[in-house]
């Protein structure tokens, strides 16, 4: 019986290291946005993970008017993280050395938001979280999806 409470309780104590050691909480004015789906926060690279944004310098076009919807998905972000307090999960690293990870704001996710509002798209090579947010933009023609637009997946591939 005395066994098993040691096991419960020292489960429960691995389980609770594990999940402060992935949980990076840091105050947003020590955070630099440098595109749609990466940050840095304190120096530290952090790619959002199951999502892709255009490329800064990626273009758009939406009516014959040339939109810099790279521009636009990083601006999306800055105005949704403003002031407030960012909070990650980390998920692992990308090849280039970066973290990977969930980012909230007031508990939402900025992922999530970035796909439903049509300025990410759900990068289904690594993930199929977003899936449902995508088809939610898509159908409500959101963002990119009222655009006429290239994957950054295969803008990155031309240039």
């Amino acid at each position: 019986m005395f066994s098993n409470k040691i096991k419960v309780f020292l489960l429960i104590s691995i389980c609770l290291i594990f999940f402060f050691i992935t949980f990076l909480d840091v105050k947003s004015d020590k955070v630099k946005i440098v595109d749609g789906d990466t940050i840095h926060i304190n120096n530290v690279k952090i790619r959002f993970s199951g999502i892709d944004t255009p490329e800064i310098k990626q273009i758009c076009n939406k009516n014959n008017e040339v939109i810099k919807c790279g521009i636009q998905a990083k601006d999306l972000l800055i105005n949704k993280i403003g002031n407030n307090k960012i909070k990650c999960v980390k998920e692992g690293l990308d090849q280039y050395k970066r973290i990977l990870a969930e980012c909230f704001v007031n508990n939402e996710s900025l992922s999530k938001y970035l796909v439903r509002e049509g300025f990410a798209f759900a990068y289904r090579k690594y993930s199929t979280k977003f899936i449902e947010d995508e088809n939610y933009a898509k159908k409500n023609k959101k963002g990119m999806w009222a655009m006429k637009f290239e994957y950054p997946w295969e803008y990155r591939k031309r240039n």
